[in-house]
């Protein structure tokens, strides 16, 4: 059994490929970001996003592969991680670092018409329970 000395997870934000897509995404991800964060602040915890909005690509997603490594590099793997899903997402830019990752995981997305998080974290479920990774929705 894990011991969680610090009540801290990290958030991720897994996106598209295409750079449109993903700006033009960006605003409903940031608002989940928000509401999900107060919520978690509620109950005493606090939210680390592991990476940070790119001022060049006008988004907060993990946008490739590469980039996911390099972010799962820098999570402790002891720490709970939350992967936030407003959008459509493609799951290989943060399986590998979920597969590894030691401590809980949570997927959660939003309920939209208009985004397709729900969809997107669908997908990345079907990976992570492929793969045999344990975590909760």
């Amino acid at each position: 059994m894990l011991k969680i000395l610090k009540k801290e997870v990290y958030l991720v934000a897994s996106g598209d490929l295409k750079l449109p897509a993903n700006q033009k995404c960006w605003l409903a991800q940031q608002n989940m970001e928000l509401l999900l964060t107060l919520a978690i602040e509620k109950q005493g915890w606090t939210v680390r996003r592991a990476h940070a909005f790119d001022e060049s690509k006008k988004h907060g997603f993990i946008d490739s592969q590469k980039m996911g490594i390099e972010i799962f590099k820098n999570i402790p793997k002891d720490v709970p991680v939350i992967v936030a899903e407003s959008v459509w997402q493609y799951t290989h830019h943060v399986l590998a670092g979920l597969i590894t990752h030691e401590a809980p995981i949570l997927t959660i997305a939003n309920w939209s018409g208009q985004w397709p998080g729900l969809v997107g974290m669908l997908n990345l479920n079907g990976s992570l329970t492929k793969a045999n990774v344990v975590y909760s929705t």
